[in-house]
């Protein structure tokens, strides 16, 4: 079974980022801890584990922060002991191959896609019992027990022939939904759940800052459940602008345009400069969903918001940001963050993020297919993460695409 995987080797990632100032390609080397490579064809674990094939999986931009080793060794996840092999790709549909005499949720054939697997462990793949609290309303991703590392771990992931996992680790696909869709609902589920962090009202405003893969489900998902809020959005190419405005935003802000202006004429804010180009605004919008999430744009972010409303980190990135916090307190800013996806209060329901994601790609109010831009086999790994990482491209959501073998 091949595999594109991450070792935990501190050493080896620092010299990784040491060199790639003056060899960018370091990171495809063998001084890398990223590999692709056959990691053979493991038994199942446990009577409740599964074995699926892959049929087709998006790379997201956390896989090439990890293969790219952006991440630093003092940001608070590199403190718990976790896993020490990140298998890359979790937007992946499959086939189930193999089930053991335990499992319940699944038989051979049925489609799944992952849905915590890639997050880690929790007290339910564990089987631990009675589960945390996180863990018991469904937000597996907070599971306090996450690194109890209790019993075995799945092998393999999305970008390769496939992986193992624990049933609670997949989730299942209906039939009404083609392989792109289910492809499609692990990042369609990431929007939905930033959108329902602080959902705009009816007649208020929002601004999605950046209209990458991510950036672009959050309109969808805006769009979709609060139609009569007005969505502004910050995007950096035509095609994202255009792609931004088809899923339903109402102003693009391009990159030739001045944000801080453009804030306070969309909103009737006011804009004062002071020194150093410090600029603040009084007013604003009502909800900012920051899909970069770097040290600038969180720092914009919480300006452009008015007194009183929200940011959502929607963005990641895995090293520590200086940012300026003081809208949090001086304008009463909320800042929350996104994690995945889990349980979301929805019509009045406890329900899975996923679970809303298939209802709206159902009845047409979520598209898939127009944000997958490129396919690639595995053997072009190279040049798909390439395509991906070129904005120039044309590319929204580059895929691997494995369907042209059997399965079995």
């Amino acid at each position: 079974m091949r595999a594109i995987y991450v070792d935990k080797n501190i050493p080896r990632m620092l010299g990784v980022k040491a060199l790639k100032r003056v060899w960018p390609d370091v990171a495809y080397s063998r001084l890398s801890s990223a590999r692709f490579a056959d990691v053979g064809e493991p038994e199942l674990p446990g009577p409740r584990w599964v074995r699926v094939q892959n049929l087709l999986c998006g790379i997201c931009g956390s896989d090439l922060s990890l293969l790219q080793v952006e991440a630093t060794p003092d940001i608070a996840p590199a403190a718990l002991p976790g896993n020490q092999r990140f298998y890359l790709g979790h937007e992946v549909v499959g086939v189930v191959t193999e089930t053991g005499p335990g499992v319940s949720r699944f038989r051979v054939g049925d489609r799944v896609v992952m849905d915590t697997r890639f997050q880690g462990a929790h007290c339910l793949s564990q089987e631990i019992d009675p589960p945390c609290r996180h863990c018991q309303e469904g937000n597996f991703m907070l599971c306090e027990n996450a690194s109890a590392n209790v019993g075995p771990r799945g092998v393999g992931g999305g970008w390769g022939d496939g992986y193992t996992a624990h049933e609670t680790e997949v989730y299942p696909v209906p039939d009404d939904l083609s392989d792109e869709q289910a492809m499609m609902i692990e990042p369609l589920s990431v929007g939905v759940r930033a959108a329902l962090r602080r959902l705009p009202q009816p007649g208020q405003r929002a601004l999605v800052l950046g209209a990458g893969v991510i950036g672009l489900t959050v309109v969808q998902a805006m769009r979709a459940l609060s139609p009569q809020a007005h969505i502004s959005v910050i995007a950096r190419y035509p095609h994202q602008a255009a792609m931004a405005r088809r899923l339903g935003a109402d102003v693009i802000i391009g990159r030739e345009d001045d944000p801080y202006e453009a804030t306070a004429e969309i909103t009737g804010a006011k804009l004062y400069s002071g020194m150093f180009g410090n600029r603040m605004l009084l007013g604003g919008f009502d909800v900012v969903y920051d899909c970069v999430g770097s040290a600038r744009t969180t720092t914009d972010s919480l300006r452009w918001a008015r007194a009183g409303g929200a940011v959502v980190m929607v963005g990641i990135k895995f090293a520590p940001l200086k940012v300026d916090l003081t809208p949090v307190w001086y304008q009463e800013v909320g800042l929350t963050g996104v994690y995945a996806h889990g349980s979301e209060l929805w019509r009045g329901q406890r329900r899975h993020t996923y679970d809303i994601v298939i209802e709206l790609l159902q009845t047409g109010r979520l598209l898939a297919e127009p944000l997958i831009t490129h396919r690639f086999p595995l053997e072009q790994w190279r040049e798909a993460i390439r395509t991906s990482q070129d904005k120039g491209s044309g590319a929204i959501k580059v895929a691997f695409d494995y369907r042209d073998r059997s399965v079995g």
